[in-house]
C-alpha cells in the first residue's frame, strides 16, 4: 500500500502475531529509515550496537528499553532515543508497538 499523502493511523499499519516480532519498513532512504514493529508480550531485540542514533517511539502497550545497562519503562506516547554505539535492547513488557526511526550522519 502506497502511503505517501495519506492520513493514517500508525497502529493499523501493523497486526501483533502470537509470540513474535513484526516489522514494517515504512520509509527506506539514503538517509535513514522508519521501521514500525510489533511486538507480543515477552518478545524482544536482543542487546546490539547501531552506528547511528536511533530513535523508539512507543505507539501501543508497555515496552523495557535498555541502554548501556541502564532500564527504562516506556509507555504508548513515550520515546527515547538510543545513541550510536551504545548496546541496547528492547524487550515487550506488554504487547507493544513501536515507531523506529534511524538518522543515518
Amino acid at each position: 500500500m502506497e502511503l505517501t499523502g495519506k492520513v493514517i493511523k500508525i497502529s493499523d499499519l501493523i497486526d501483533y502475531q502470537d509470540d513474535s516480532v513484526v516489522s514494517r519498513e515504512i520509509i527506506r532512504k539514503e538517509t535513514g529509515t522508519v521501521t514500525l514493529f510489533a511486538f507480543d508480550r515477552g518478545q524482544g531485540l536482543s542487546e546490539h550496537t547501531a552506528p547511528f542514533d536511533a530513535m523508539v517511539q512507543v505507539i501501543d502497550g508497555e515496552a523495557e528499553v535498555t541502554i548501556s545497562g541502564e532500564k527504562h519503562r516506556l509507555v504508548a506516547g513515550e520515546m527515547i532515543i538510543m545513541p550510536a554505539e551504545k548496546p541496547h535492547a528492547v524487550m515487550a513488557v506488554k504487547p507493544f508497538k513501536m515507531l523506529l526511526t534511524m538518522i543515518r550522519s
